[in-house]
């Protein structure tokens, strides 16, 4: 689907007048699943790009007020939500602003991404503990984020196989085979979903929001673990393993999500030694090694 300022301003007209003089503006940096406008100084429009992103809108206007109430850290606050229309196929949303930068953005100092792996950390386990609230299972609707692992089996097992060249294929294929014999044997608990430094925002060097819950569910922790081989390395992932304090076969699933994720960018890289490249290798080795490697 493609969505430019002109379709934003356009929905924002016709279907929520009251803000039609506000400023429409770009955000730094796009993603992927949505295209976010800044709509005027304390608020923003998140439209889907496809259908299969459109089913999380509703999901998150219902639950994140809800969430939003037993977390210590900023999350989105929705605020109206826009209907389908002859220009646009999909619902969408209006939410707060929040402050912050995401880190994808930002390059921080070694002690601010210590004190991030501890906030980062909390943050998960505050997550975790919320018990009251009833939440989705894993499915189509986020990507079978909270799943079993296998359910990427097939994938998995072709990225390695592709990549046999210029990956350790046989200790890959060691590591998937080892992490999709165990499983979370507790209850389940609630993910993020999509635990990526795009969506974790920092402000005067602090943690200052998660946003993008449209992977959330109720399910395994291990996909939510994943930021400890994607971002964090030598001493901060260790501060966020020690402060998870997960059981290993937990880890072995974590160290498996960022293996599949990781092994699935690598093969849409054309040029396989460009800087892209080989911050995926690096994922990849760090995680099928012992996944306490430095980066």
């Amino acid at each position: 689907m493609r969505i430019t300022l002109d379709l934003a301003r356009k929905l924002i007209a016709e279907q929520f007048p009251e803000y039609a003089s506000l400023t429409i503006v770009d955000v730094e940096k796009q993603g992927h699943d949505n295209r976010t406008y800044r709509l005027g100084d304390h608020m923003l429009i998140r439209m889907p790009t496809a259908a299969d992103y459109a089913l999380k809108v509703p999901k998150e206007q219902e639950l994140l007020p809800q969430l939003a109430k037993r977390l210590s850290v900023s999350i989105p606050a929705p605020i109206n939500m826009g209907n389908p229309s002859a220009d646009y196929p999909y619902p969408f949303s209006i939410y707060k602003w929040l402050s912050g930068k995401s880190i994808n953005l930002l390059t921080l100092a070694e002690q601010d991404k210590e004190q991030l792996a501890f906030d980062l950390s909390k943050f998960l386990k505050e997550l975790q503990a919320i018990t009251d609230i009833e939440g989705p299972e894993p499915g189509q609707h986020n990507w079978w984020r909270g799943d079993h692992v296998s359910v990427y089996d097939k994938g998995a097992q072709e990225q390695i196989a592709e990549l046999v060249e210029i990956i350790d294929a046989s200790k890959a294929l060691a590591l998937w085979d080892q992490a999709c014999e165990t499983k979370w044997d507790k209850k389940p608990v609630w993910i993020h979903g999509d635990f990526a430094i795009g969506n974790i925002l920092m402000d005067n060097g602090k943690l200052s929001a998660v946003i993008d819950f449209g992977g959330a569910a109720v399910g395994d922790p291990a996909c939510d673990l994943v930021i400890a081989w994607t971002y964090l390395s030598g001493k901060t992932r260790k501060i966020f393993i020690s402060e998870m304090d997960m059981e290993q076969d937990t880890w072995l699933r974590a160290r498996a999500w960022a293996l599949w994720k990781a092994t699935f960018e690598l093969c849409q890289i054309s040029d396989k030694n460009s800087s892209e490249a080989k911050t995926q290798k690096i994922i990849i080795a760090e995680a099928i090694d012992d996944g306490v490697g430095i980066l």
